[in-house]
């Protein structure tokens, strides 16, 4: 969570510089690695850093992405990954900066193999901070800092990890999806032409670029003449993407989903702000209709408890929490602690994203 009380002026320039980075720069993940890496070495005040893509479904299968100076002991990670005394620790906190310190003494530390191996390789690993990034269902992101020299990571950089986490995610999904993009134009080609589902492009204020096949059947059945802006996108649609362009980056997250529960079905409006290009920043507005009834995944149930998987079955059907709580003979109090637990666990924004991801997981596009 970011607290702009918790930096001074200099600390909060730095931040800035990497959430700008962050937004800016290439959806290529290395080209966004290497932008990142001074500020983010700076705002941390770590040597060197590196980013394990992981898959933990349904095995355990990473991927080192490091930028600037190699790190040697990252390329024989496989020798070591059962030695990482880090490990199970961040994946059972995601989002949690979590540091050596924290976990053991010194002298502990220092006969652990992956210290010991540093000595041999270099450069040396005097001290390790890092944090689970949830990207998609199955797929994670552990960024790990390094310091070289014995000067333990502080709290406050733990906290400026903190601040940060939801834009790194955020970024991580970019790159992650505009590598299925690219690499999928058929898929696009098939969601051009879907019927229950379709997309506009925008360049705001007002100027529509594009839409596709179906974008106006859709809009139509959903909207009347007198719900329409005067850019021709329904009112409700321009006012919140008006608001999302206002909006800096830490006040976007979690508010670029609209969505509406109608009769025929979850009627919903994801917006996304695309990479610059050389013109001015267009967004992205990809349009579905979900069905009511949504059948949770089975990689979300295996990893929730069965209360949660109770809870997720009625957020599913639109309960409240008050209509969960009455159902399942619990307080509402509880209910609203395994709802936020059971979030975390998914890597999800609220509700409307839950909704909106069990739906796309179920039947993706």
């Amino acid at each position: 969570m970011f607290n702009p009380m918790d930096f001074n002026a200099r600390e909060l320039m730095t931040r800035n510089r990497v959430t700008e980075a962050l937004c800016l720069s290439s959806p290529s993940l290395p080209k966004v690695l290497e932008a990142t890496r001074a500020p983010l070495l700076e705002f941390v005040q770590a040597d060197s850093m590196a980013l394990c893509l992981m898959r933990v479904a349904p095995s355990l299968d990473f991927r080192w992405h490091v930028p600037g100076p190699r790190i040697p002991i990252l390329e024989e990670y496989a020798g070591v990954v059962d030695h990482d005394f880090l490990r199970d620790p961040i994946l059972a906190q995601p989002g949690v900066p979590i540091c050596d310190s924290q976990l053991l003494s010194r002298g502990e530390y220092e006969r652990t193999l992956i210290y010991q191996r540093s000595l041999e390789l270099e450069p040396r690993l005097e001290h390790i901070l890092a944090v689970l990034v949830p990207i998609r269902p199955g797929l994670v992101g552990a960024l790990a800092f390094y310091r070289h020299e014995r000067s333990p990571f502080s709290s406050q950089s733990i906290t400026a990890l903190s601040s940060l986490t939801s834009h790194i995610a955020g970024t991580l999904g970019t790159c992650h999806d505009y590598q299925d993009l690219t690499a999928r134009t058929q898929l696009l080609q098939e969601l051009y032409h879907r019927k229950d589902c379709a997309f506009l492009l925008v360049e705001p204020p007002t100027r529509e670029v594009f839409r596709s096949l179906h974008a106006t059947a859709l809009l139509e059945r959903w909207f009347t003449a007198s719900d329409l802006h005067a850019s021709g996108l329904p009112r409700v649609l321009q006012e919140q993407l008006d608001a999302l362009v206002r909006m800096d980056a830490d006040s976007r997250v979690g508010r670029n989903l609209w969505v509406v529960n109608h009769p025929e079905g979850y009627r919903t409006c994801r917006f996304v702000q695309l990479p610059a290009g050389d013109g001015p920043r267009q967004w992205a507005l990809l349009l579905s209709e979900l069905p009511h009834s949504i059948p949770l995944p089975l990689h979300m149930q295996r990893a929730l408890t069965p209360r949660e998987l109770d809870i997720a079955r009625g957020v599913l059907r639109n309960w409240s929490n008050g209509q969960i709580a009455d159902e399942l003979k619990i307080s509402g109090q509880t209910v609203k602690a395994h709802v936020r637990n059971l979030f975390d666990k998914l890597g999800v924004d609220g509700r409307a994203d839950f909704l909106y991801q069990a739906a796309r997981l179920n039947r993706p596009v």
